[in-house]
Order: C-alpha cells, then structure tokens, then sequence
C-alpha cells in the first residue's frame, strides 16, 4: 500500500466558517434521493407536492432525533457537559436516531394528508438507501466509523484500492474501512429493491424488505466497529438491529397472512 496523505476532512473555508466534505456529501445524498423518490411520486401519479412537504418536515425532525438518540446513549459524557448538547456541527448524530424520527414524522404526515403510509414508504425506500450509501462517505472523510485493526495479510490480500485504505490509516495504524462495507451492503440492497419494483408485491413489502435487509448488515457490520454507542453493556446499533429484523419480518408475515391485502405496489 502506497502511503499518502489523509485527505482533508475540510471543503473549503470562508475565514473561520469551514464547510466539510461530510455535510457536501449528506445533502448530496438528499438531493440524489429526493430526485429518485419524486420521479417515482409522479410515476405513481401521487401529488408532486407531495415528498418536498414531507421533506420539510422529515428532514430537521431527523437531524434532531439523531442527535438525541446519540446524547441518550453517550450521557455518561453529555451529563457532565450539557453545553455540548446542542453541538451538532461538532459531530455526533446516529442513522438510528434519523430513521426513527423520518417514520414517525412520515407516518403522522401521510395520516394528515390522507394518503397511505405504506406506499410512501414502499416509494421511498430507495431513496432512504441513497442516502445512507452516500453519507457512510462522510464518515471516510472524517476517518470515522471505522473498525478494528487490519492485518498485514489482509493488507496484502485486499482488493479495495489504497486510496480508501490510506484514509483509513490512523497514527501509523490501518483499520477495517466499515464505513464501506456497509454501503456496499446498502448498495446491493437498493438494487434489490428496484428489482422488487418490478415484481410489483404487495403494498409495505419493499419497505419491510428494506428495514430488514439494512438491520441485517449493520448488525453485523457493528460488531466489527470501534466507535460503538452502548446500553447496558450491549451495542446500542446491533439491539436496534434485531428489532428491526423482527419487525420487519413481523409486519410482512402479519400484511400478508393475516391482513391479508390484495394492494399491491403499482395499484393507485
């Protein structure tokens, strides 16, 4: 491996003010998801008004569940510093916290309006997935979210080019890029997803596919990590993750064999 230096987690900067290549990278993938989501919107002749209302909502309620999820489970640190809380651009925010906030801000929003939850989350899946893939790239530029140390056989052996694993390289130390691994994942998953489209199942079925696809790899993917959040002595992340397997699971088999609902994606 070539030894270079670690690219630069700034942008670019106006005096003091410094825009980072994570927030660049998180609001890329909320256009590029956003782009993806609307086409499909109109595609289901649903309201192109639809996913922006939704959005200006969904979007600081997620930032801030985040963040709360993230203090909730470091309070050991935030107890004895209550003025960091509200640090945001500092760092510190959790998919977990993000994707929670989103489903219950969609699931109110949807009722208000009067449409189904369960194609809008069928539609918005991929775009869910997008960003995700995309902002795991904000935790390379930030030499984060990285797991323990890889061996020299593995250096030896690996196929993922030097510039990822240089950035990945600590004080002198490499480390497992899992930041990549997990949008790897995703990866696969969306284009899964837009597979599923095509089979046109029944109304919920994609998002359950989803929740359960992406709980599966970040748990395992969680294990191998270094930055874990911890309750109760257990990796807060791979607990959430069982519950997600199990719910996505267990929404699908009650939507298909108990519900029993003929709607399926492409109906209107």
């Amino acid at each position: 491996m070539n030894t270079l230096l670690a690219i630069d987690p700034v942008a670019f900067s106006f005096g003091t003010f410094e825009v980072r290549w994570y927030g660049i990278l998180i609001a890329t993938g909320i256009v590029l998801a956003f782009l993806l989501v609307q086409k499909e919107m109109v595609k289901q002749n649903m309201h192109p008004d639809l996913l922006t209302d939704m959005l200006i909502w969904a979007v600081p309620i997620s930032i801030i569940s985040a963040r709360i999820y993230y203090v909730i489970f470091s309070w050991d640190f935030y107890k004895d510093h209550p003025s960091e809380i509200i640090k945001i651009w500092e760092g510190g925010i959790a998919i977990h916290g993000a994707l929670i906030g989103a489903i219950i801000t969609a699931v109110i929003f949807t009722k208000k309006r009067g449409v189904s939850f369960w194609k809008v989350a069928d539609i918005t899946a991929p775009g869910l997935l997008i960003g995700q893939i995309i902002g795991r790239w904000g935790n390379f530029m930030n030499q984060e979210a990285h797991g323990g140390p890889v061996s020299q056989a593995f250096l030896d052996n690996t196929i993922i080019p030097d510039w990822i694993m240089n950035q990945m390289t600590i004080e002198g130390i490499t480390y497992h890029p899992t930041f990549l691994y997990e949008s790897l994942w995703n990866l696969v998953g969306l284009a899964i997803i837009l597979l599923l489209r095509r089979v046109n199942l029944k109304r919920g079925e994609i998002f359950f596919f989803y929740i359960t696809w992406y709980s599966i790899g970040r748990f395992f993917i969680e294990g191998m990590r270094t930055d874990s959040l911890y309750g109760g002595g257990l990796r807060a992340a791979q607990v959430v993750s069982i519950i997600g397997v199990l719910i996505g699971l267990g929404l699908l088999i009650y939507r298909r064999f108990i519900v029993k609902t003929d709607v399926r994606y492409n109906d209107k």
